[in-house]
């Protein structure tokens, strides 16, 4: 009898994992972070975040209940509703890598929102977004052939 594959359902939980004294979110952001450095490619690990989209005050009514979806409808408006940040995964001055096995809901808004901002304020930075270990090193084999293709210039 063969073994069925069930997808996972339900939240995406990675383990966080510790290499070299720093506390990685998942296992793929260590390989990402251990192909870096086997290819002597400087990257700094979550080394900055960027803010999205400023903090602002919203002064109307907004009638919800609460995050988790119980008790009664209240006014959850006229408040300062914070900013949104991104924090990605590895970081240098001509590109920067996010890690991703498994997407929670917010991150494809998330992604496009960076995007943007990457558009706007960093036109010289390449992004790269690896989803497993082959894409990992596919990743490594592409900075290193854009690096060489610069050096040319």
């Amino acid at each position: 009898m063969k073994k069925r594959f069930k997808r996972k359902k339900g939240p995406v939980r990675s383990k966080k994992v510790t290499f070299d004294g720093i506390t990685f979110a998942s296992g793929l952001e260590k390989y990402m972070y251990i192909a870096l450095q086997k290819a002597k490619i400087h990257s700094i690990y979550e080394g900055a975040t960027f803010v999205l989209q400023e903090d602002f005050m919203f002064n109307n009514e907004s009638y919800e209940r609460q995050a988790n979806g119980k008790g009664d409808m209240v006014n959850r408006g006229q408040k300062k509703i914070q900013n949104i940040k991104y924090t990605p995964d590895f970081i240098s001055d001509s590109f920067i890598i996010e890690t991703k096995g498994r997407a929670n809901e917010s991150f494809p808004l998330r992604w496009k929102m960076f995007k943007k901002y990457v558009k706007a304020n960093l036109p010289h930075v390449t992004l790269y977004k690896p989803q497993n270990q082959k894409e990992c090193d596919n990743v490594i084999e592409l900075i290193i052939k854009k690096k060489k293709e610069d050096e040319k210039k």
